[in-house]
């Protein structure tokens, strides 16, 4: 284990939450393998928080995520449960039995040819015939293979993306994986689709033991373990799994940071009530378990809505993109994860997770709302000063915690992150003697940049921003979703298209504690409580009672209520 370094576990519940997950990795991946002659200078975020080192039986250094998933039967498709590192074929070879054998061998799924191109991309086979993976060097340099040896990935076409686990680029530790046996993933049967459900499921001594043997795993290996970071699904019975794991972690690591991200697929149907009137109720539930047992809460989701009434998704000005698919939401919730997150991952940073935690869920505000601007909108003409006068008064982020529109909100408390813009670009160029259009032109730094224009924007607010130079990295297997009208480098082109894929962005996001969430959460506890339980008794019988329903209707009032009007500040 490097020195230094604050490491973070994550946990990933739920199928969406396995496509918004594989996308973070595969990012994380591609800034992992930079090649030699890179501009952007290496260091700013630091690997070993996520990823951990390891061997393989031959010997073989490996770099793989601290992780612990679970998802349902049927949800893995080619990959195995126990991941393609440590397996040894001529171990597996060396049995007692001299006699003749005969191997029936059946290959459910095929494997996804994305998943094949990975092979030759992430690795060699040896004259000895043993697969020797890649070695990362724990990002102090780049790999020993350049970019030119690996073939050029293929990008995964989108009818060829059934489950995460067909365009997920990482190799998992064996102890990442834990399958939940008793629920399908596909079918209309035997589906985990209450939260009663889900918290069932960690009451039970296999998972529970399963669950708490992998957290002691990788715990125990930690040096500085900040925190955990949840990603949990919160529409369908995951919200109960990620409510009890979050539980689990408060009682077994006090003290520790504990960040949920619950995510919410693209846009749904009044045509599927019961499917609806679950949502919503697993909604409720999770947020208010989740916030009652975590540091901090952030629902994430390009709908326009938590509640029953269904609102267009979210739309950004240089992205088209499809919020019926997951692999493209997931895809850019997992830019604004790597992004927002920023602040407790990097090298030299007095933020920590509790620390971020602790600056937004003051005065009981537990759960809060993220926005991002995805790329953020420079033109290679202009300066991050010019760019930010552009957005006048106006929210310079677009809302992704389905709480609608933020206008005529007010932020308490927000952490900001501005990445991926070259270090010329941070501060006015305008020639000496020239008129400043703004105060932001006379700062000396980008730092003071972005902390002045906030300051602007929301005056007496509790407020942390950072810059970061390094950008977010787009490559295959991430969709391809932008307008012709950017750069290689994601920058708004004011010329004619170069035909250049775009490679990397520079994005802007936020996390922030707004008085948007007194009304969403208020409409939230409206609609439960229009309910007619009779119903839906299926979600009652799946392990919650009446008095469970209405103690959760009460948390989630006296939850609004910790963001009704007041100083921004507290004294």
């Amino acid at each position: 284990m490097a020195g230094g370094a604050r490491e973070v576990l994550t946990l990933q519940l739920g199928h969406f939450a396995g496509f918004v997950g594989a996308h973070w990795w595969n990012q994380q991946d591609a800034a992992l393998c930079r090649p030699t002659d890179a501009k952007e200078p290496p260091g700013e975020l630091c690997p070993d928080v996520l990823y951990r080192t390891g061997r393989t039986l031959h010997g073989q250094e490996t770099y793989t995520p601290r992780l612990i998933l679970m998802d349902l039967k049927g949800s893995l498709s080619s990959l195995k449960q126990e991941g393609g590192l440590y397996r040894d074929k001529q171990l597996d070879a060396a049995i007692a039995w001299q006699g003749k054998l005969t191997t029936h061998k059946e290959e459910l799924y095929p494997k996804n040819p994305y998943l094949q191109d990975l092979m030759g991309a992430e690795g060699v086979l040896s004259s000895d015939g043993i697969w020797r993976v890649k070695p990362i060097p724990n990002g102090k340099g780049p790999p020993p293979f350049t970019t030119t040896t690996a073939p050029k990935p293929l990008i995964p076409s989108e009818g060829s993306i059934r489950v995460w686990s067909d365009f997920l680029r990482v190799h998992l530790h064996p102890r990442s994986i834990c399958m939940i046996q008793k629920y399908n993933h596909d079918g209309e049967t035997g589906r985990l689709e209450a939260f009663g459900q889900g918290e069932s499921i960690l009451k039970e001594p296999k998972y529970l033991e399963a669950l708490e043997d992998r957290l002691h795993f990788y715990v125990e290996e930690c040096d500085y373990l900040q925190g955990f970071q949840v990603l949990c699904d919160l529409h369908d019975g995951f919200s109960g799994v990620g409510a009890k794991a979050a539980e689990l972690l408060q009682d077994e690591y006090s003290g520790r940071g504990i960040i949920t991200w619950g995510l919410l697929p693209g846009p749904y149907h009044l045509g599927e009530p019961q499917k609806n009137i679950y949502r919503l109720l697993n909604t409720a539930f999770g947020l208010v378990h989740l916030s009652a047992h975590s540091s901090l809460v952030c629902p994430l989701s390009l709908g326009g809505s938590l509640g029953l009434r269904p609102e267009p998704p979210v739309s950004f000005p240089h992205l088209q993109y499809d919020a019926a698919l997951p692999f493209h939401c997931g895809a850019i919730l997992a830019t604004v994860l790597d992004t927002v997150t920023a602040p407790y991952r990097l090298r030299s940073s007095p933020v920590s997770m509790v620390h971020l935690a602790d600056m937004l869920n003051f005065s009981g505000k537990k759960v809060v709302t993220a926005g991002a601007t995805i790329p953020f909108p420079l033109v290679p003409s202009q300066s991050l000063p010019d760019t930010l006068m552009q957005f006048g008064g106006a929210t310079p982020w677009t809302p992704l915690s389905a709480c609608g529109d933020p206008a005529g909100t007010r932020c308490f408390a927000q952490s900001v992150v501005l990445r991926g813009l070259e270090r010329a670009r941070l501060t006015s160029q305008l020639a000496p003697g020239t008129p400043l259009p703004s105060p932001l032109h006379a700062c000396a730094t980008g730092e003071e940049v972005l902390a002045q224009y906030l300051e602007q924007q929301q005056p007496r607010v509790r407020s942390s921003s950072h810059l970061l130079l390094t950008p977010c990295k787009v490559v295959p297997p991430y969709p391809y979703l932008f307008s012709s009208s950017l750069s290689q480098q994601g920058l708004v082109l004011d010329g004619p298209p170069t035909g250049a894929a775009v490679e990397s962005i520079p994005v802007l996001g936020a996390l922030c504690s707004s008085s948007s969430l007194n009304r969403t959460l208020g409409d939230l506890a409206k609609e439960l409580a229009k309910l007619d339980l009779r119903r839906w008794a299926s979600f009652m019988d799946a392990g919650v009672e009446q008095d469970d329903l209405e103690e959760t209707l009460q948390e989630l009032r006296s939850l609004a209520q910790c963001y009704q009007g007041g100083d921004s500040l507290v004294d």
